[in-house]
């Protein structure tokens, strides 16, 4: 079938966006679904750092391809093989495909699949399939979504079903912002009531990570960025204490406002230096937590002698360390109470066409999530 998509030809390109245009909105080829494969109509993409950084470089990946990996929808057509879903079903896309087989999703722990990792990097679906294409020859999936399209074709194990009552422009966020960033919090980090957390990076994932931070009740919840707009927003979710990230001072002052650093840290900005400042912030004997991806270059330094002799422990946090099938179901019963207003975080709606200046203002940080919505 052929569907409407914004197609990414090269990475790396001059900003603004809005005048380069990185993001093609064309006409594609869209094979039907494979074996174990689902064809859903997309109903709404959240706009990602994920995305951004495969257009300026940072996250290198095949080209031509259909980003967009944050997003919901409903089921149009079953592969053979899938039993389990049917037409009209909504579904959460997830970017890791979990096999279910291989050593990390036996030990439970399907964030770290090893064939989804291998055919995400390849630009594949998970069955090593491309269903996407034009004239020209095939065209690469993102993560084994591509959501910036009208449809997409999937695996199914890259879906999990919804429930019919809440909005497709809420649901999206689930897929990554919400996974990432709650996650991190309570899964990584363990955060229990009465904890001090500090955010570093307040974008949408690390202000998921803040209303995760409230739900779970700890006592402080500091959050750390350089923008006063970002910081004064993370204070009306329930955030206790705010810094500014480019304060010369920002280590002293955090670790003076909370008796010597936080239980823990977590950054979700990508960058090694924020990393560094969390790692600086938290407590002796606390846990440091990283689930931003900063430019695969980038190395992060810290003193070695501290992680004895202060007992320190670094985390890694990919896709919040959720059991998606678990957990997105899990926290979507906690926006439905009102512990998580994840639809507070949504800035705005916009078309497919205005794709490229959606990354424009992800990139200046004047928005927080951007949700592209599909009739």
């Amino acid at each position: 079938m052929k569907i409407r998509a914004a197609v990414l030809e090269r990475g790396g390109v001059a900003t603004p966006y809005a005048d380069t245009k990185p993001l093609v909105v064309q006409e594609v080829e869209l094979a039907p679904p494979g074996l174990g494969e689902v064809l859903v109509k997309v109903g709404a993409a959240g706009v990602c750092h994920s995305d951004l950084s495969v257009i300026d470089g940072n996250r290198p990946r095949p080209t031509p391809m259909v980003l967009g990996h944050e997003a919901a929808g409903t089921v149009v057509e079953v592969g053979a093989g899938v039993s389990d879903l049917a037409p009209g079903d909504p579904v959460v896309f997830v970017f890791v495909p979990s096999c279910g087989h291989c050593g990390p999703c036996a030990e439970g722990r399907p964030a770290l699949c090893e064939p989804a990792a291998e055919h995400n990097t390849a630009g594949e679906l998970l069955s090593g399939e491309r269903r996407l294409s034009r004239a020209s020859g095939p065209i690469h999936h993102h993560v084994g979504v591509s959501a910036f399209a009208e449809y997409a074709t999937v695996s199914r194990r890259s879906l999990i079903k919804i429930d019919r009552d809440i909005p497709l422009d809420i649901a999206a966020l689930f897929g990554c912002a919400v996974l990432t960033g709650a996650g991190a919090v309570i899964n990584t980090a363990g955060i229990k009531a009465g904890s001090t957390v500090a955010v570093v990076g307040l974008g949408g994932v690390g202000l998921a990570a803040v209303l995760a931070a409230v739900a779970c009740g700890a006592e402080r919840v500091v959050v750390v960025d350089r923008l006063q707009d970002k910081l004064d927003f993370a204070m009306t979710l329930g955030a206790t204490d705010a810094f500014r990230a480019d304060d010369p001072h920002v280590v002293a002052a955090v670790k003076a406002a909370t008796r010597g650093g936080v239980d823990a840290a977590v950054e979700l900005a990508g960058s090694a230096k924020a990393l560094e400042l969390a790692y600086a912030i938290t407590r002796r004997g606390g846990t440091t937590v990283t689930g931003g991806l900063p430019n695969p270059s980038a190395m992060f330094s810290i003193p070695a002698v501290s992680l004895v002799a202060e007992e320190r422990t670094i985390k890694g946090s990919y896709i919040g360390t959720c059991v998606p099938t678990r957990d997105l179901p899990r926290m979507i019963g906690l926006y439905k109470r009102g512990r998580l207003p994840v639809d507070r975080l949504l800035t705005h709606r916009l078309g497919l066409d205005d794709i490229n200046l959606a990354m424009d203002r992800l990139r200046d940080g004047s928005a927080i999530r951007q949700v592209v919505v599909f009739d």
